[in-house]
């Protein structure tokens, strides 16, 4: 059986690449298009008082399946998950030059800090540069429509990423935790695993059970080292070092630090103890 966040495809309509696989009354070839928008949320349903499965940044490019009633059926080309989002979140393929590096930054109307701010952006939007300026020392990254980032905050796409993804995790401490999040504004567990490894140039699965089961290879405990996950049903934590763990929690509705062994008893009472523990990126 396909799993319906991964496969697009109901009775009425489905995914080209899928003939042959499922049964849906009409088969369609995607169309190509970008998110407009810094964050848009990606639903199981075209029903905006439904939770949401995740969240898509600004630049992340999508195959549309079907534009209808205001909504758009989608399947994001990162990770592959299929959705719902407004239809007006979508505007036609760019080529993104540079992304975005810092937790959040700002587009300013001008390359002026002091400048009004048109929008904030989460680390790993997407964007075209078209030019650059400086003002008081400070450099700025210009958008086709005036638009002015700090250069500080981007990286060109043409550029070496982070080696250590853990690193970048480091610097969500303290963002709020967020169901199905995935940006500086509010994250989830497996958000935050997979836009850290994201940024430091590795794929990782969108949710905990397909990190679980499909990112790295399985270690034991005693193994664990920076850089490694754990598991527990339905939650995963990045470990800082052999006792000190990140992850978004409901605990303090954050990114937080906290010890294995802390985290091992305070969870163990509603959730069990760890599933597994996993190495996501082979050592070199």
């Amino acid at each position: 059986m396909l799993d319906r966040r991964l496969h697009a495809f109901r009775p009425d309509l489905a995914d080209l690449a899928l003939k042959g696989q499922v049964e849906a009354d009409r088969f369609v070839s995607p169309q190509p298009a970008i998110i407009n928008r810094p964050v848009v949320a990606l639903r199981p349903k075209p029903d905006l008082t439904i939770g949401i499965d995740t969240e898509l940044l600004m630049g992340e490019e999508v195959r549309v399946f079907e534009r209808n009633n205001g909504w758009a059926w989608v399947q994001a080309l990162d990770d592959d998950y299929v959705g719902y989002l407004p239809e007006d979140a979508l505007a036609p393929v760019v080529a993104s030059t540079h992304v975005v590096t810092a937790p959040r930054t700002f587009v300013y109307s001008g390359a002026d800090l002091r400048f009004p701010t048109r929008m904030a952006l989460s680390m790993g939007s997407r964007l075209m540069i078209t030019g650059e300026a400086e003002t008081r020392g400070t450099r700025y990254l210009l958008l086709a429509d005036g638009g002015a980032l700090v250069a500080r905050h981007l990286r060109p796409l043409s550029e070496p990423v982070v080696a250590d993804y853990v690193s970048v995790a480091g610097l969500f401490l303290e963002t709020p935790y967020l169901w199905g999040g995935k940006s500086g504004f509010g994250i989830d567990c497996s958000g935050l695993v997979q836009l850290s490894m994201r940024m430091a140039g590795h794929k990782a699965p969108r949710d905990s059970d397909m990190q679980a089961v499909g990112l790295g290879t399985p270690i034991e405990r005693q193994d664990l080292k920076r850089g490694d996950l754990v598991f527990w049903k339905g939650h995963v934590a990045i470990m800082e070092d052999e006792t000190r763990m990140i992850h978004a929690n409901g605990n303090t509705m954050s990114v937080a630090r906290e010890t294995l062994e802390a985290a091992i008893e305070r969870i163990g009472w509603l959730y069990g103890t760890p599933t597994g523990y996993r190495r996501p990126v082979a050592e070199t």
